[in-house]
């Protein structure tokens, strides 16, 4: 099923369903991260090891501010205004956080840390609000494939076993770069 309404796409999420929507680069799958059984039809949709972990999307940092406790001062505020002073047209940065909280291993995979971006795509900013929390957010496509960049590739991917968020596709030219919090690597450039 396709909608249009952000309200009615977060009480798909609140009800256990797997939610196709527009990120910032690329349409994402999304679901409550606190529920297995959603999440594990993200992994059978996608063919993904649970190992590999997934991102978690929050609509501001307040959604986030548990995870970023750990660290020190200096660096929650790097991080904060690098998801504050981004442009629509500039790529997302995804942090890897100490998983000091209740996020469950399924979301973290085989990594101490989890990752985590605050948005600035308006669509996903609403839905993590009318939700109420972070989602899910891993690119919507099968393991190996191109992540789906409109809803008709997405539906191509997944026909009718999931639910789309249908709105318009973020401005940046890639998927987020990644960076640990903690060690200052990057993971994905």
């Amino acid at each position: 099923m396709i909608t249009y309404s952000v309200e009615h796409a977060a009480e798909l999420l609140q009800h256990d369903q797997v939610l196709a929507y527009p990120t910032e680069a690329v349409w994402g799958l999304g679901c409550d991260p606190m529920n297995q059984q959603a999440f594990q039809k993200i992994l059978a949709l996608k063919q993904r090891p649970i190992e590999k972990g997934v991102i978690l999307l929050a609509s501001d940092v307040e959604q986030v501010e548990a995870l970023l406790s750990p660290l020190d001062q200096a660096r929650q505020q790097e991080i904060i205004a690098s998801w504050h002073n981004r442009q629509a047209h500039e790529r997302g940065l995804t942090w890897l956080l100490p998983n000091q909280t209740a996020i469950p291993e399924w979301i973290t995979g085989q990594h101490p840390r989890v990752a985590v971006r605050v948005t600035n795509h308006p669509l996903c900013q609403q839905l993590c609000r009318a939700f109420g929390s972070f989602i899910v957010s891993t690119s919507a496509n099968p393991a190996g494939l191109d992540p789906a960049c409109n809803l008709e590739q997405a539906q191509a991917y997944f026909a009718d076993q999931l639910d789309y968020l249908d709105g318009e596709l973020g401005q940046s030219p890639l998927p987020s770069r990644i960076i640990d919090a903690v060690t200052g690597q990057i993971i994905r450039d």
